[in-house]
This record gives C-alpha cells, structure tokens and sequence, in this order.
C-alpha cells in the first residue's frame, strides 16, 4: 500500500487563471514540470484545446496539477510539520514556569534567568536565516533532520545543566535547532497548497506551559528538557520515515521519484505511490553559500515587507513581555506554585490556539470573497481559480489585513492589562487570552503574507519574519522588569499599547500602497531575470563559436 495516495492516478487538473510564467519561476527560480502526464490547456467547462495565447495579452488558463497529494495526504504532512513546528513555541513555553526553580536551582538572580529568554530569542531570530536558505536551495527534508539533530544534542546538554553557562550555552543551541521548524513548515506548506488553502494550514501548541509547571514541580526543571528530548527522538524517527522532499526545484508536484537523502525510508519497506515517475533530468540544486544566507535579508529593504514585519515585530514584543513576565509577577501577586504558575498560562495558549484556528478560517474566507471581486472586477468565467502568485494585480494585501477590529481588541486589552493584576485573577488571565487571541491573529496574518510576497521562498521569507519579529521581542523581554519597576505594571502596559497604537498608521500605508510597490517589486525582478537569461545566452552562444572553431 502506496505511503501517500492522490485521488487518482492523475489527479483531476485545476484551472487557473495565470500570467505566461508558473508557480515556482518567480525570482528567478525554475521549477521542473510535472512529468505525470502531458499538460492541456482547457476551457473551465472541461472541452480540450490547442494551446494558445489571446493576442496581445500574456494570460491563458493553464491546467496543472498544483501538487499530487490529496487533501488527506496534505493534512498528514501538515500534521507532521506541525508536530514538528510545536518546538519552537514549546521549548519556550514550557521554560517559563520553571524560572523561579531554575533561578533557585542554579542560584542566580531573576535578572540573570531572564537573559536566557533573551538569548534564546535571538538565536531563535538568526538561525532561522542560515536554515532558510539552506531549506530553499538543498532541499527541504534534510535540513529537517539536520535541525532536529541539533535540537537533539542541545536538550542533552540541558538535562545534564550543572551551571548557569552552560544553560545559556545550550539553550542557544536548542533555539537554533528548534527555531527553524516552523520556518521549514511554512515551506513545506508552500509546496504543497496554494495561497487559498495556506491560511486554514496554521496551527500553534498551547500545552507547554501546564506541563512545564507540572514537570518542574514533581521532577525538577531539568525534567523539562528530558521531557523534550524524548518527544525529539519521536519527532525526528517519524519525519526521516515518512517525510518526503517537497521543495518544487527538486520533487516537482510531487510526482517524481526521489533519490537518496530526498526519499522518505518508508519506501525501502513499502510499495511507491503509481504516480512517481522519474524526471527527464536530475533535478538541480541551487548553490548554497553565504550569499543564500543574507540573500533573504534584502527583503528588509522592500516597503511592503519593511512595514508589514515592523507592526508585527511590535505586536509580537508586547505579547513575549506578557508571557516572560506572568511568572513572577503572578507568583509575587497571587503566591503560586510552579504548577499554578503552568496552570495560569492554559488562557494564553487557549488563545494562541483559537486565534490560529479562526484566523486561518477567516484568511480563507477573505481570500475567496477577494477572488470572487476579481473574477466579476475582470469578467472570468464562473468557477475559474484565481492564483494570486500569478496575477500581478490581485489585492493579496487587502486579502489577508481585513481584520482591524483584532487590532482594535488587541490595543484595549494590553492597556488595561497592566492595571489588572493585583485584582481578582480571573480579570488578567482573560485579558491575557485575548491579547494571546489577537497577536497570534497578527502574527499569522503577517507569516502567510510574506509568504505571498516572496512565492518559491516560502522558508526564507518566514525566517526574516522571524529574525525581525525575534529580534525586536529579543530586547523587549529584557528591559520588561526594569521598566516596571521603574513606573509600575500599570503604566508600563499602558505605554506599550501606546507604541502599538502608534504604529498602527503603517496598516493603512500597507493597505494603500502595498499592492503598488509589490507589483513595482516584481517586474524589477523578472527584467533582472529576463536580463539573467540573455546574458547566459549570450556566453552559451560564444562557447559554441569557439568550439566550433
């Protein structure tokens, strides 16, 4: 029985309505055909036809396979990624609990655990940049396990921890390794669906925090890490069995056969899916070298992106002040133990987990209620699917910011935040679950976005995204406890809600001209291209001269 299975042996083609260039070919990167079957152009009522271009307009309806795997196929290997993409989050919700144990346990003050938040925030900011681009040239599979086999080595060093240096020493490690999964799943998750489908294909994990008070208060802190190596272990086993290549230079549209480190081992035990096929020619690789690495960080210097990560880098700073200082303010406020401590986060990742959930729902809405103004806006046949990444003019901004009022909640909340702890619990662990509802609604907004902005670079682009938001939410946790003992829990929520406010214009910049400076973005980047192309020519052309000669 084949691992994966597609509905049928050749899956029923989608019509889309497309520019000449397909998914995969922007930013100059090519991405092989599918070699399943012959690819047809037809109308969307089922007739076959020539292929052919309207005069004078580029588009025409293409009918290709955006990827073989069924829906049912995707869900298990977004599950799979998921379940992988939980270590991230997890290694540093499951830690926050136990920092009075730790402080206690290694005997050092508060100030000192807190800058092993830090440090884990920015090696969570800067690995995701070397792995991106490792993931978005090699191939998607064996960074994969290259990361879990760091996360790996640093969750031993961790339960073994006898000093202060070496838990800053290995939670940098740990960061490093389990930082890029959820960049490596967003790739993943590229590959396989297009942008209608990627909203609903978020998730989070909200449980960390519960059991790290519950492990560091019957085990010790250093069971938190134990605990983490084990469910590494099991990650990793099923990922190298099951987990195919999928980035699209190499695997296609998932229809050909990979070769070695690309194949999942499952297939030495198991019958092949009847779709794979071998290529016409070796699927090539990119060149990975220091370039790759600091290659993504240029999208820094685009208007759209520059603005959509600095609202979000903000959103994201204010929610890892709440969570890294809910240990000790809630201790010293309502006397609790580790375990109550772990308890108490269940409302913030409660909200994590539902603001993922309806975001998603609420992307995929607003992107088919865009395309359908679009289909009317450009007289297209009913039923034809509109792929963003191929349409220059299709309002993919407005399509994934239509939520203001989870801003708008997200602005009152942190405000009143501050001057509820001290009063009943209850008041400041429902603020905190809509301020945890409505920044993981901004954070996702703005990952799927990138990923928009940048299609082919789906790893790369969730790492900048991360780099800034980390980096920013890096030095926020560590001026947390000084500022709130400088002016107090009150005010010091309340100026931060202030920030975010202030910065909210940038919304309407986005929304304004977002669309504009993408498409100005563009077609600098298929003239240089385009210009790529002719040059390579150019040098092919006099290399045949001389030979002949």
């Amino acid at each position: 029985m084949p691992l994966y299975s597609t509905t049928s042996q050749i899956p029923e083609r989608d019509v889309y309505y497309q520019e000449s260039f397909v998914e995969g070919e922007s930013a100059g990167q090519r991405c092989p055909p599918p070699s399943s079957a012959a690819t047809t152009l037809r109308h969307s009522g089922g007739s076959d036809q020539s292929p052919s271009t309207e005069q004078g307009s580029p588009k025409t309806l293409l009918t290709q396979s955006y990827h073989v795997f069924d829906v049912k196929t995707k869900r298990l290997l977004v599950f799979l990624v998921s379940l992988a993409g939980i270590f991230s989050p997890l290694s540093s919700n499951i830690y926050i609990p136990a920092l009075g144990a730790i402080s206690k346990g290694l005997n050092v003050s508060g100030s000192q655990i807190n800058l092993s938040i830090t440090i884990y925030m920015i090696f969570q900011g800067l690995a995701p940049s070397f792995w991106g681009a490792a993931a978005d040239t090699r191939g998607r599979r064996p960074v994969y396990i290259g990361t879990l086999l760091l996360y790996l080595i640093a969750n031993i060093g961790l339960s073994l921890c006898p000093s202060y240096e070496v838990l800053m020493i290995f939670r940098g490690l740990q960061a490093a390794g389990s930082s890029a999964t959820i960049a490596l799943g967003a790739g993943v998750i590229s590959d396989m669906s297009t942008p209608a489908e990627r909203g609903g294909y978020i998730g989070t994990f909200a449980g960390g925090p519960v059991l790290g008070g519950a492990l560091t208060q019957q085990l010790g802190f250093r069971a938190i890490f134990q605990f983490l190596l084990i469910l590494n272990l099991v990650v990793l086993v099923i990922i190298v069995i099951i987990l195919p290549e999928t980035l699209r230079t190499i695997a296609g549209n998932g229809s050909i056969r990979l070769h070695g480190v690309y194949r999942p081992l499952a297939y030495k035990f198991i019958k092949e899916p009847t779709y794979l096929v071998d290529a016409d020619h070796r699927p090539s690789t990119q060149k990975f070298s220091l370039s790759a690495i600091f290659e993504p960080l240029k999208f820094l210097f685009e208007k759209d992106v520059f603005i959509t990560l600095l609202f979000g880098s903000i959103v994201y700073t204010v929610w890892s002040m709440i969570t890294a200082s809910t240990t000790a303010m809630f201790q010293r406020r309502y006397n609790l133990n580790d375990f109550l401590v772990g308890l108490a986060f269940l409302p913030n990742g409660a909200g994590c987990m539902l603001g993922s959930y309806i975001t998603g729902v609420i992307m995929d809405r607003d992107y088919q209620r865009t395309a359908e103004e679009y289909r009317r806006k450009h007289h297209l046949p009913e039923g034809t699917k509109v792929d963003k990444n191929e349409l220059d003019d299709f309002p993919i901004e407005r399509a994934r910011n239509n939520v203001w009022w989870v801003v708008a909640i997200f602005f009152a909340t942190v405000a009143a935040y501050g001057w509820s702890v001290g009063k009943h619990i209850a008041v400041p662990l429902v603020l905190q679950f809509f301020i945890a509802y409505t920044a993981t609604a901004v954070f996702n907004l703005n990952s799927v976005l990138m990923v928009d902005l940048y299609p082919g670079k789906a790893a790369s682009a969730t790492a900048v995204n991360n780099l800034a938001r980390c980096s920013v939410g890096a030095a926020g946790v560590a001026v947390i406890k000084p500022l709130r003992s400088a002016v107090g829990n009150g005010p010091a929520f309340s100026i931060l809600a202030g920030v975010a406010v202030a910065l909210s214009p940038l919304l309407v910049v986005e929304w304004v001209f977002g669309m504009r400076w993408r498409v100005s973005r563009m077609e600098r980047l298929r003239e240089k291209d385009r210009a790529m192309k002719e040059e390579f020519e150019m040098n092919g052309s006099r290399g045949g001269n001389v030979e002949k000669k």
